[in-house]
């Protein structure tokens, strides 16, 4: 039964078999053509015997394995592999046609290649998961076809191959090593010229555009005859929280990914950022119930830590709770620390429900309200408008995006700081923000 379920029939079988059939009814008004049609059978059975010795005798084999990793990284492009070995003692045309995971939604993945007897091959493509979690590929079928190419034989490997799908590691590793080169403005990040203003002293140097006047050493000016400024120590060891709402407001998508994943990645990305800075971060996840808390530390493992927290939330479709928030936070966190919220506002009064308590949050921590701005508005704005209908919808657009505006007024009156940004912008805009706030000492 396993040879009847590893043999196919190749399009040239059938090519050739039309053919045949096509001369016997032919034959019925040419009778001299039975003769030709006899020996024509005789030769195409001959020929498909051969073909499938030639395809199964022991020994003739192929020998093939999909590499994939240990883990995708979420909202990017993750490379996948299949290793090919051809042990015929022939040339050999071949199809492959990989089982991907359904949350892909792609049924194309086909690829097809010739491969000489004893040789290797690499097959690359890539596939961008938008979704964490577990993800099962099916087997790798190859369909191999001989020289004479009448049939096929399906050989499968890599079966029931899992991989997990995590928050994006890439980006992460993408933007350490723009921090340890010093080239993180090459991604968008701005350059902070003033330095921390702790009360450790570190050096007397040069003043730049962007610093203080208060720290200008008037003695070392006097004896270099230009500007000197005293520079102090950046503060370390200091708390940030990154605390992620997973209500309905976060299930929005863009680009295929989730604002909840898009809060996700940034926030193991600003973690890693906080952490070579040499600051404490922890994660804390809210919704209509209490959520999960991983206490600020700098231990080693605490990335990790965070990477494993992040990987199992989940959007819930209920409205968040935000006094649960307050109460919470009120009795886990006790020294002052930057609260870096990620949410989502889309009108004044949705956000005015929350404020109290975002009040009361900020009188013990400094609070950076992070949400997210329509981009699809934007392009409303700026297009022209020349029907009826799309003066409507710019002028609808033009009511959204200046609640937007107003939001970020009515936070700032009450020492609220806050960051409003495209998605796709969201990690840069995030980590100027802290920047800004460790050369401010806000904290």
């Amino acid at each position: 039964m396993a040879f009847f379920r590893s043999l196919y029939l190749s399009r040239l079988f059938f090519t050739v078999l039309i053919s045949i059939v096509f001369l016997f009814l032919l034959a019925f008004m040419m009778p001299w053509l039975f003769s030709i049609i006899q020996v024509a059978l005789l030769v195409f059975g001959v020929l498909i015997v051969m073909d499938i010795l030639l395809l199964y005798l022991p020994g003739q084999t192929l020998m093939a394995r999909r590499d994939v990793g240990e883990r995708f990284s979420n909202g990017d492009t993750n490379p996948v592999s299949i290793f090919l070995e051809n042990h015929y003692n022939f040339s050999v045309k071949l199809e492959i046609i990989d089982e991907i995971p359904f949350q892909f939604q792609k049924r194309d993945v086909l690829f097809r290649t010739e491969l000489a007897t004893e040789s290797q091959q690499i097959i690359r493509y890539e596939l961008r998961p938008v979704e964490r979690g577990v993800y099962s590929f099916g087997a790798v079928n190859i369909y191999v076809q001989s020289p004479i190419q009448l049939v096929k034989r399906r050989h499968r490997f890599s079966q029931d191959q899992q991989v997990a799908v995590y928050p994006s590691f890439l980006q992460m590793k993408q933007y350490e090593f723009m921090a340890i080169s010093s080239r993180l403005t090459e991604l968008g990040i701005k350059k902070i010229r003033r330095v921390g203003m702790s009360q450790e002293f570190e050096q007397i140097r040069p003043y730049v555009p962007g610093d203080e006047v208060r720290t200008v050493n008037w003695r070392a000016t006097a004896r270099r005859n230009e500007l000197m400024v005293n520079a102090f120590q950046e503060e370390k060891s200091q708390a940030i929280y990154c605390l992620i709402d997973k209500g309905r407001v976060m299930q929005s998508p863009f680009n295929g990914l989730s604002l909840l994943d898009y809060a996700i990645n940034s926030t193991l990305v600003m973690s890693n950022i906080a952490l070579i800075k040499q600051d404490k971060v922890g994660v804390f996840t809210f919704s209509d119930k209490k959520g999960q808390i991983l206490p600020a530390e700098r231990k080693p493992g605490q990335l990790q830590r965070i990477m494993e927290l992040l990987y199992r939330q989940k959007t819930r479709f209920l409205e968040t709770d935000y006094e649960l928030l307050y109460v919470n936070l009120k009795t886990q966190i006790r020294q002052r620390s930057l609260l870096l919220l990620f949410t989502n506002f889309e009108t004044v009064n949705a956000m005015r429900r929350v404020l109290p308590y975002l009040r009361r949050l900020a009188k013990d921590h400094l609070v950076v309200v992070i949400f997210f701005e329509n981009t699809e508005l934007r392009s409303l704005l700026t297009k022209p408008a020349q029907t009826t209908e799309e003066i409507y919808l710019k002028t609808i657009a033009e009511k959204f995006f200046y609640e937007k505006q107003q939001i970020m007024r009515e936070l700032q009156q009450y020492g609220i700081q806050s960051v409003l940004t495209p998605p796709e912008k969201l990690t840069v805009n995030t980590i100027n923000k802290y920047l800004e706030v460790k050369a401010r000492g806000m904290i």
